[in-house]
C-alpha cells in the first residue's frame, strides 16, 4: 500500500509544526489576529485535525466536527483581498520553516493547496 502524503511528509509531528509556526504569525498580525478567539487552542486544534484528514491522516476532524464546510465556517468573517493575503504570507512562512524536509514537490503541493484555499475563503 502506498503511503499517503500524510505519511509522507512526517504525519503528525509534520502538520502539528506547521500549525504552530503559522499560529506564531497570527498571533503578531494586526490583520488576522482579531479573527480567532483570545484563546487560540481550539483554533490550533482543529486547524491540525483538518490539515491532517485532508492529506490522508486520520479522521478525527470530521469525526468530531462533521464536514469541514469551510465556506460556511468562514462566512461570518470578513474576508477582504487583504486578509487573504495576510492568511497566506502566515502560512507561507510557517510552510516556508518546513521546507527543509519537504521534496520540491510535496513543498509546491502544500502550497498550492493553501493558495487555492485562502482565494477560495475570500468573502468581501
Amino acid at each position: 500500500m502506498e503511503a499517503t502524503f500524510y505519511d509522507q511528509v512526517g504525519g503528525h509531528a509534520f502538520f502539528e509544526r506547521l500549525v504552530e509556526n503559522f499560529y506564531a504569525q497570527v498571533e503578531h498580525d494586526e490583520l488576522l489576529r482579531p479573527m480567532y478567539p483570545e484563546d487560540l487552542s481550539d483554533s490550533k486544534r482543529h486547524f491540525e485535525m483538518f490539515l491532517e484528514q485532508y492529506w490522508g491522516g486520520p479522521r478525527s476532524y470530521s469525526e468530531q466536527r462533521g464536514h469541514p464546510r469551510l465556506r460556511m465556517r468562514h462566512a461570518p468573517f470578513r474576508i477582504s483581498r487583504a486578509a487573504r493575503d495576510a492568511w497566506l504570507d502566515s502560512m507561507s512562512s510557517a510552510l516556508e520553516i518546513e521546507r527543509a524536509g519537504l521534496s520540491d514537490e510535496q513543498f509546491n503541493e502544500l502550497y498550492g493547496y493553501f493558495d487555492m484555499a485562502a482565494h477560495q475563503m475570500r468573502n468581501v
